[in-house]
């Protein structure tokens, strides 16, 4: 009898189901936005505001965001456990690219609510 082991990190599953979730955030967003600005009576600074202004808008967008930071780092993360063999570099480069996906989502809170 053979025994199969295991091996690996078991992501398939979550991630995939992860990507697609996340895609799907993103899509309806999109097309969310697209509505909003095409249901504005003019594309000047006054609408641009008023429609920055409902909070719906300013959470559908954040939600969009972390959906957009959950897609990039699962993306990220499986090219660099493919393509980058040594741990030595993978690792800060994994660090790195964490700081980067933080700071974004703090920066688009700022931006957002203007803090």
């Amino acid at each position: 009898m053979v025994k199969r082991e295991v091996i690996g990190a078991h992501y398939g599953l979550r991630d995939w189901l992860a990507q697609r979730v996340t895609a799907v955030v993103m899509t309806v967003y999109t097309l969310a936005f697209v509505a909003a600005l095409a249901g504005m009576p003019q594309l000047d600074f006054a609408s641009w505001k008023a429609l920055w202004t409902q909070p719906w808008m300013r959470y559908a967008t954040l939600l969009f965001l972390l959906s957009t930071f959950v897609h990039a780092w699962i993306g990220v993360r499986n090219i660099l456990m493919d393509y980058v063999q040594h741990i030595g570099v993978r690792l800060p480069l994994y660090v790195a690219v964490i700081l980067a996906l933080v700071l974004y989502g703090a920066w688009s809170v700022q931006i957002l609510w203007g803090l």
